[in-house]
């Protein structure tokens, strides 16, 4: 999903979960259910944590400082810290490294493309250079 470069991820995140299509082994439909989600820091809001529950999604995202105090503040009335699985969460610099490489083509990284079907055709041929 693009939108404009001043906007941020966050907001977007339950429109492109349900987007997302995980292809099954062999033949059938694709799964509209990932097996786990791992995010960062920008995705710990409580709109996106109880979207991911209701959805009964595994996650695995850090709590910021800021949400572990106003819990904590709270006292018992706060609940109990979100679950962190530090090891799951290494998985994402797989992730991070690839859009690292695909934001050293300028177009990519500065998008001065106007139209969002051109930006998206810039980024399919960045991923297909960089595959070869």
């Amino acid at each position: 999903m693009v939108t404009g470069g001043q906007r941020g991820d966050a907001p977007q995140f339950t429109e492109v979960m349900d987007r997302i299509h995980v292809p099954r082994p062999g033949t059938g439909r694709p799964r509209a259910r990932p097996d786990h989600v791992i995010a960062d820091r920008a995705y710990s809001s409580r709109q996106i944590r109880d979207y991911l529950r209701k959805r009964q999604i595994p996650h695995t995202i850090p709590e910021k400082r800021d949400q572990a105090g106003h819990r904590l503040r709270r006292g018992s009335a706060g609940g109990r810290p979100p679950g962190f699985d530090r090891e799951k969460y290494k998985a994402r610099h797989k992730v991070e490294c690839r859009i690292g490489l695909l934001k050293q083509a300028r177009g990519v990284a500065t998008r001065y493309d106007k139209l969002a079907v051109r930006y998206e055709a810039t980024v399919q041929l960045t991923l297909l250079r960089q595959s070869l």
